[in-house]
């Protein structure tokens, strides 16, 4: 058996409270990824074109500009004063001594000058402005989510649930993950999931995660008791959510019940009961992984009866019906029951996945 411990978060500010710029690191929004060669290359090619800008003002205005070496500018002295003009450096042996060119220099070239300083300290200033861009995304976001997929442990079990979502044309912007590992969190990030760093058994971290306006909760947890306290604090929060829990003991399954889950798979016997199967019927094995590969090869779907499927039988469709789902209660084909589909049935049929 197991026991359910209590909410640690007690005394600790309820992170839906903190503005968004302080959830940074906490909660994160996927960005695409640029690749820091690619950064650094934009970063020079904006440098140059400064350079070139200030080159060009200059040598069209030499007629302004004093030079001690030489009573005329050519296009080498005028590269030669945009260089230390933008690099702040200021030998002073080219100064701007007409009235328009010392106008032009505060217009144009003291601008460019900043301009090119933000582009030295480039690295320092990308940091920062990530930091705003990803409190502005998560701001958008909070605003935003609706009817998405909250997934609470991205472990084996976690991601094999993910990649099924995903194989099932699930957008990876509709799923949030909530871990404790910053490590993994950094993994489903790169995957570009939604991610948000903290304990499930915590209604505050839970509500980060938009459960409350989310259409489903996966419960992929590594212990029972933990299961036990997210499906009840994710129960609570959304009364309508579909939530599906895994456990290790089968014992444990009828507490998940209890607390709210709609759906319980119990991992250990289940893979128990597939390894004594490969012993003797190994093809078995191998229908059922192609049946929950949704990758390729068969795959189980539901979908709506169709107006002329109303009153006949499931059996005599052109689709494989393992089952009707009549308002909300799964009756498998057979009963009789289901020789008569309804208007509101469901069924579960199997596809064929194209690779």
């Amino acid at each position: 058996m197991i026991r359910v411990f209590g909410d640690s978060s007690r005394g600790l500010a309820h992170l839906t409270d903190r503005p968004d710029f302080a959830l940074v690191g906490i909660l994160r929004v996927p960005t695409a990824q640029a690749s820091p060669w690619q950064a650094l290359v934009r970063r020079l090619g904006m440098a140059v074109l400064l350079l070139a800008v200030a080159t060009a003002v200059v040598y069209f205005g030499r007629d302004g500009y004093h030079d001690n070496a030489r009573e005329r500018m050519s296009l080498l002295d005028s590269a030669y004063y945009a260089t230390v003009s933008l690099s702040t450096t200021g030998y002073g042996d080219i100064t701007p001594v007409t009235p328009t060119a010392r106008l032009i220099n505060i217009l144009v070239v003291t601008p460019l000058r900043i301009l090119f300083l933000i582009v030295l300290v480039g690295t320092t200033l990308a940091v920062l402005t990530e930091r705003s861009r990803q409190a502005f995304k998560i701001q958008r976001w909070r605003h935003s989510v609706r009817n998405h997929t909250v997934v609470v442990g991205y472990g084996t079990k976690g991601r094999t649930a993910i990649d099924a979502m995903l194989g099932d044309g699930v957008q990876a912007s509709n799923i949030v993950v909530v871990d404790t590992d910053p490590v993994v969190l950094e993994a489903a990030a790169n995957a570009g999931l939604v991610t948000v760093l903290g304990s499930a058994t915590r209604s505050d971290v839970l509500h980060l995660a938009g459960v409350a306006r989310a259409s489903a909760v996966v419960v992929a947890a590594n212990r029972d008791d933990t299961a036990v306290l997210v499906t009840l604090t994710a129960r609570e929060i959304n009364p309508k959510a579909r939530i599906s829990a895994a456990v290790r003991e089968a014992e444990n399954t009828h507490l998940l019940r209890q607390s709210g889950a709609d759906s319980v798979v119990v991992s250990s016997e289940t893979a128990g009961r597939l390894l004594g199967i490969a012993t003797t019927t190994p093809s078995v094995v191998e229908m059922i992984e192609d049946l929950l590969t949704p990758e390729a090869g068969f795959a189980i779907s539901e979908r709506e009866v169709d107006p002329e499927e109303v009153g006949g039988s499931p059996r005599h469709l052109r689709d494989i019906v393992l089952g009707v789902v009549r308002a909300g209660v799964l009756i498998r084909v057979g009963d009789p029951d289901t020789d008569a589909l309804e208007t509101s049935d469901k069924l579960l049929y199997l596809r064929r996945v194209q690779s």
